[in-house]
This record gives C-alpha cells, sequence and structure tokens, in this order.
C-alpha cells in the first residue's frame, strides 16, 4: 500500500496515468493510419502541429477563464481580483514565467514535428521503443533539477528498459540488411539521429516543464500555465511555418486537414497536452517515461490487429525486458511528494505580488 501511495497518490492521479497512456497509444494509431501508400503525409505535418498547439492554447483559456467564474460565485470580488485575475492582468502578472515557457515550448515545437518525420521511417512499435533511448537521460536530468537521486534498483530497471530499447534497435537494423549489406549505415543513419534528437527535445522538455510546475510556477494555477506554455509553442510553430516557407500556402493545405484522421490527430494532441500537464503535476518525469514505455506493449498489440505490422521475436523480447523495468520500478517508486526545490524568493504568492504592486 505504501508503495502504491507513493507511485499514485490519489484515484485521480491513476486516472491520469492510464489516460496518459490511451492517449499516446491512440496518437500513434491516428498517425500511422494518415499514412498514404509510399508511407508519406498528403496534408502539412507542421500545419497541423500548428493547429494542435492553437487549439491547447484556446481550451487552456477556455478552462481558466471556466475556472475563474467559478471561483468568483465562491468568493468575495477582492478575493478574485487577487488570487484569480483576468487572463490577460495574469499573463501581465507572471510574465517572467511566460519567458520561462519558452524553452519547453520550442523543444517541444521539435519533438512534435520530428514525431511525424520519424513515424514515416519507422513502424508504430519500433517509434516507440527507439523514444524509449530518453529513459536514461530524463532521469539524469530529473536527478539535476530535483536534487533528488535515484536508488540503485530504479537505476538497474531503467538500465533493463534501455537493453530491451537496444534489441529492437538492432532487430530493425538486421531486418534492412538483407537488403544493404553495410549494417552500421542502417543502424546510424540520418532517422536514427533524428529520433534521438527528438529523445532529447522530449527529456529537457519534460523534465524542465516538471520544474517550471512544481517549482516557479507552483502558485500559479494550472491551466494559467497551459496558457503559457501553448501561447509560446504557438509562436514557436509560426516561426517553424515561416522557416520552411509555408505561411503563403496555410490556406492552400487547409482542405487536406479535412481528413477524419488528421482531425483526431489534432483533437488527441490538444487532449494530451493537458492530460500531460496534469502528470507532471501530480507525478513525475520518471514515471512519465515508464508510462511511454507502457504504450510499447498496447501499441504493439493494436498496430498488429489494425495494420497487420508483424510482431517478431526480437520485438517480443524487447516488450518482455521493458515491461520487467516497469514491475521492478512499480515496486520502488520515485516518491511523488512535493518536490519544490525552489528558493523562497522564487514561491511568491499571487496575493504578495498583487499587494506590493
Amino acid at each position: 500500500m505504501k508503495q502504491c501511495s507513493n507511485l499514485f497518490p490519489n484515484k485521480e492521479a491513476f486516472i491520469i496515468f492510464a489516460l496518459y497512456i490511451i492517449l499516446f497509444v491512440f496518437q500513434g494509431v491516428f498517425v500511422t493510419a494518415s499514412k498514404t501508400e509510399n508511407g508519406g503525409y498528403d496534408y502539412n505535418t507542421t500545419l497541423v502541429v500548428f493547429l494542435s498547439e492553437l487549439l491547447k492554447l484556446c481550451a487552456s483559456a477556455f478552462l481558466y477563464s471556466y475556472k475563474r467564474d467559478w471561483y468568483r460565485q465562491k468568493h468575495k470580488p477582492y478575493v478574485v481580483y487577487i488570487n484569480k485575475p483576468h487572463i490577460f492582468r495574469a499573463i501581465c502578472m507572471n510574465y517572467k514565467l511566460l519567458l520561462l515557457y519558452f524553452i519547453p515550448s520550442l523543444l517541444y515545437c521539435f519533438y512534435n514535428n520530428l514525431a511525424f518525420i520519424n513515424l514515416s521511417h519507422y513502424d508504430p512499435t519500433s517509434y516507440y521503443i527507439l523514444l524509449q533511448f530518453r529513459v536514461v537521460l530524463t532521469a539524469l536530468l530529473f536527478q539535476f533539477l530535483f536534487k533528488k537521486k535515484l536508488a540503485l534498483m530504479q537505476w538497474v530497471s531503467l538500465a533493463i528498459l534501455t537493453i530491451g530499447c537496444m534489441i529492437k534497435n538492432f532487430d530493425a537494423a538486421s531486418i534492412q540488411s538483407k537488403t544493404d549489406n553495410d549494417l552500421w549505415s542502417q543502424v546510424f543513419n540520418i532517422y536514427f539521429l533524428s529520433i534521438n534528437f527528438q529523445n532529447f527535445c522530449s527529456c529537457l522538455a519534460g523534465t524542465y516543464n516538471e520544474y517550471l510546475l512544481k517549482t516557479k510556477g507552483s502558485n500559479v494555477d494550472i491551466f494559467l500555465q497551459n496558457v503559457f506554455m501553448y501561447l509560446d509553442s504557438v509562436i514557436c510553430n509560426f516561426f517553424i511555418l515561416m522557416f520552411k516557407g509555408e505561411l503563403g500556402t496555410i490556406f492552400d493545405d487547409f482542405g487536406s486537414l479535412a481528413d477524419t484522421f488528421v482531425i483526431l490527430i489534432t483533437i488527441n494532441s490538444a487532449v494530451v497536452g493537458i492530460v500531460t500537464s496534469f502528470f507532471l503535476k501530480n507525478l513525475n518525469s520518471i514515471l512519465k517515461t515508464y508510462a511511454s514505455a507502457l504504450e510499447l506493449v498496447i501499441t504493439a498489440v493494436v498496430c498488429y490487429v489494425l495494420f497487420n505490422i508483424v510482431i517478431t521475436a526480437f520485438t517480443v523480447l524487447s516488450i518482455c525486458l521493458v515491461s520487467i523495468a516497469v514491475a521492478m520500478y512499480f515496486k520502488n517508486p520515485v516518491s511523488n511528494v512535493n518536490m519544490n526545490v525552489a528558493d523562497n524568493k522564487d514561491k511568491v504568492p499571487l496575493l504578495e505580488v498583487t499587494t506590493n504592486k
């Protein structure tokens, strides 16, 4: 019971954990289903990411305003003015936090755009397994930011998880080597580098986002923090579109976004973003990597049923190792108690900020 309480502090935390896994499995399936016969996409993937971030921003702003209206009905006006200010005033009050969110926003921007590129060159099971290289890097960043050392068994679990990823990676390389004798070129190609850069973006963005949620922004409403994140993300993705020279063709590309799976990708991505913020606020980025690993088992089965993607012996072995690693971690998890490590000067309540102002 103590282990469960450390892993999931309450029922809501477990629901968030399960919902996170389910939504990401759906995302992989939707993206795969949206591919053309040659493995590409007949829609502007950067525009889809941009619209997803815009939808997240609108949803977060709406939820913050709705929560503020509910709060206003329960409290006196001056209490609302201090603790739940209007969204534009809240942004001005916390402009420093808004600027800090540019770091994870830019990294998530790279991550989301690379997801489409890498999924076009890997089947979903291989893609998710290769993404598990981010586990060790996430653990290192977690230790650095939160000053919390992992136990030996937790590192053993991470090592087993990494080995499982390597087995699947060489499995993919060995299959491709049947048509190309240069094995190393199959392992260390441009897409292998691309997916590892995606791993780096995911690790740093997720861990730093958790750091902001639990430290610098611990006294700021989570929906307002999401507004900061996605406002910055919209700006970053706008510049990505401009860099790719696709701003002039945005309206021409809207017709291709009417596809059912593209709409599902956009909506599902928006929901995933909001659920992820609750995951990092109530749980931690270490458990998030294990949740991602659990997606492998479900994704492998779902894609076998829907797309007839073969599950090889190497894939089965890799999934077994991932499952063992997850089970070991569940027995000795990182505690989800308050890990707020910010100095007191960084944790100024809204009440004090408003009063001083």
